[in-house]
């Protein structure tokens, strides 16, 4: 009897941090079920997506035993890889809980849902980076997919809200559709699900039409979760109907865990060695580039800003996936953990500056922060960290992350991708220094909205400067960071 607990738990243990996040929803529900307590919900969403962080950290720096080598079952894998994107999508996941606690405090319905639809969506999160097989690819998928279209309409109040999460709804199914339709032709094709025994059917199957037609597919539905163009019609709509702590989720963890589960993939099954799939994310890479950072220069409202910016940023990624250089893959996971950090910043000040209850909307619009410096200075120099790190200007951490992937590129001899990423740099710069004066410009008569004077002391304000203080280390010593990252290459 002992020796089969014992074996358990040896199994178990590398996937302690997930099921600490299942018993936390699975407390959440009860507590919703006996009594309703926005604060008492609130507080063990926090405390248990705090404890799996803990827990993740130890095991990672070795104070947890764990296997040393990577945990392998039919389904899913425990390994550096995971772990480091385990990590960014529970810092993102507990952002987003904290900023939502002020944000909903005001909601005049039901709200502690929210918290039971965001930890089920994070269990999916990470699930899907240690995913390794095409059904657990899905499910996980879906796992996060399903949940995010009520958190989406979740201010129904709001007609954007509810327009919002029924045009994900449609679309995301659509594109759930494809992909699944993609798989079995990948199936069909190979006679296995799993993504290494792909890569050794690929030598003999690459020029299958079922298995084009498969990975074509699956690389259109991936594009469009990750919002790249010329998959990206919905971003926009998208990221402005949402609440904004769920646009926060939806434009970090996401897009995270999307990300590299479409690069376990990609390396794993071979499938960025098939000619095709090598063109077609070029011409993705190309077009999400300038589209986004093209469409992000008439903007107006801030949150269709940062969805038009998160394409151009999509496409920044794909091309250091696209290297083959050494080191390609350790940067695409440093480029997600800065953009997730930097996407929790800037929607988190949107947040602090906004409410669930007023009906009209929230402080998206760029007027909304005409002045902000007179009024709240701490504010606006989170705010102009994190948009200077976008824009990937030196000693900030989007600086380190976009150098590295122009870096990629050329060491890959993708001169053409390289010049796109340096081109689009320049465009974005534009728009995000049009922001970043508009918070320094004579302030309006008149305050629609505004940010609490005590913001900095609430657990929504102190994350969002943590986060602040982490983007600008990591710009100004990036070494540990890029040693992690690089340890976390795949085995």
């Amino acid at each position: 009897m002992n020796n089969l607990i014992a074996n358990a738990w040896s199994v178990m243990q590398p996937f302690a941090p997930i099921i600490v996040v299942v018993v936390t929803l699975l407390v959440v529900m009860l507590g919703i079920a006996l009594k309703r307590s926005h604060f008492l919900i609130g507080t063990l969403s926090v405390m248990g997506l705090n404890i799996a962080l803990l827990l993740l950290i130890g095991q990672i720096m070795g104070w947890v035993a764990m296997p040393e080598q990577p945990v392998i079952s039919a389904m899913f894998i425990i390994d550096p890889f995971a772990q480091f994107n385990m990590a960014v999508i529970l810092v993102a996941a507990l952002a987003c809980c904290t900023l939502a606690y002020p944000y909903f405090r005001t909601f005049k319905d039901h709200k502690e849902e929210l918290y039971l639809l965001l930890l089920l969506s994070t269990v999916g999160a990470l699930l899907m980076v240690s995913a390794h097989n095409l059904a657990s690819f899905f499910m996980s998928l879906e796992l996060l997919s399903v949940p995010l279209y009520g958190m989406l309409a979740y201010a129904f109040m709001r007609n954007r809200s509810l327009e919002s999460g029924l045009k994900y709804l449609v679309l995301s199914a659509t594109a759930s559709a494809t992909l699944l339709m993609g798989m079995a032709f990948i199936y069909a094709a190979t006679g296995t699900l799993q993504f290494k025994e792909i890569a050794l059917s690929l030598p003999n199957v690459y020029q299958s039409p079922l298995m084009i037609l498969g990975a074509a597919m699956m690389t259109f539905a991936v594009a469009f979760k990750l919002s790249a163009a010329p998959f990206h019609i919905w971003t926009a709509d998208v990221y402005q109907g949402a609440p904004a702590p769920v646009a926060t989720y939806l434009a970090s963890v996401t897009k995270v865990a999307m990300m590299a589960l479409a690069i376990r993939f990609l390396i794993d099954a071979a499938i960025l060695a098939i000619p095709a799939v090598q063109m077609v994310l070029m011409v993705v890479a190309t077009l999400s580039i300038l589209f986004g950072n093209l469409l992000a220069l008439r903007q107006t409202n801030l949150k269709r800003l940062l969805g038009y910016s998160s394409i151009a940023h999509m496409g920044y990624v794909m091309v250091a996936a696209l290297s083959v250089a050494s080191g390609a893959y350790a940067i695409t996971n440093m480029y997600m953990a800065v953009y997730a950090l930097t996407s929790v910043g800037l929607f988190g000040v949107l947040t602090l500056m906004s409410s669930s209850y007023k009906e009209e909307g929230e402080a998206a619009e760029l007027y909304h922060y005409r002045g902000l410096f007179w009024r709240r200075p701490v504010l606006t120099g989170v705010m102009t960290v994190m948009l200077l790190s976008m824009a990937g200007i030196p000693l900030t951490a989007g600086f380190i992350t976009k150098f590295f992937a122009i870096v990629a590129a050329v060491d890959g001899r993708q001169w053409w991708l390289a010049a796109m990423i340096i081109v689009g740099s320049a465009i974005g710069l534009f728009y995000y220094l049009r922001v970043m004066l508009t918070l320094f410009k004579r302030p309006n008569r008149t305050m629609e909205f505004d940010a609490l004077w005590h913001w900095g002391i609430q657990v929504g304000g102190l994350m969002v400067i943590l986060v602040t203080l982490l983007v600008i280390y990591v710009g100004v010593l990036p070494n540990n960071f890029i040693l992690w990252a690089t340890q976390s290459i795949m085995w």
